[in-house]
């Protein structure tokens, strides 16, 4: 007969309880916490449910959803919004922000609407241009010269997304505990390549 598993929410109060409650400092806001729901939808910094949303439409657009799920599925925009807010310079931030901004611009300008209400071509068409001009900007430019802000979306998506559980596990083949070390393994057209172990 398999043993009951005990909840995360039971096993912390039951630790709090025979510590005697002081053992963790804030405990009851702790144990408040567990009690709440949680919602993936919350602002991450300065950036907004609406905005991590954009962030997410963006990221489906350069690695959509195949036969494996894609960058929506793995929740890559709050990654970008969390890794700008928490790692990037000010500087850079910035950079990042305002080039968000623009994005409705070039959507209007090329379709006469807004990135989330835009079709797929729309959206497509935008983010090749966008790519191509990023391209065209990073192109010979001097390793001191601020960095286009869609080369900072790809470079984030791209991370967020092959780190993410969908990611290494679906995109990608993996294996959880790797065996002995193949420094040359055959490879054919169209497989997945492996996922990096930490």
């Amino acid at each position: 007969m398999a043993e009951p598993v005990m909840e995360r929410r039971e096993a912390i109060r039951r630790v709090v309880g025979m510590l005697g409650g002081v053992a963790l400092v804030g405990s009851s806001g702790l144990l408040a916490a567990c009690g709440r729901e949680r919602s993936s939808a919350v602002p991450i910094g300065t950036f907004s449910v609406a905005d991590i949303a954009l962030l997410d439409e963006i990221a489906e657009g350069i690695i959509p959803t195949t036969d494996t799920p894609g960058a929506k599925a793995a929740q890559t925009g709050a990654f970008m919004a969390l890794m700008v807010t928490d790692a990037y310079t000010p500087e850079d931030a910035t950079i990042f922000r305002t080039g968000l901004g623009t994005l409705d611009e070039a959507v209007r300008a090329a379709g006469g609407t807004t990135f989330m209400a835009a079709p797929t071509e729309l959206r497509t068409r935008v983010l090749e241009a966008l790519d191509a001009e990023q391209h065209a900007a990073m192109k010979d430019a001097p390793s001191d010269k601020p960095r286009h802000w869609f080369r900072m979306v790809k470079e984030l998506v791209l991370t967020g997304y092959f780190t993410s559980e969908i990611g290494m596990t679906q995109a990608l083949r993996y294996v959880e505990a790797p065996g002995r070390f193949d420094p040359c393994v055959p490879y054919a057209d169209g497989e997945k390549i492996w996922a990096p172990h930490a």
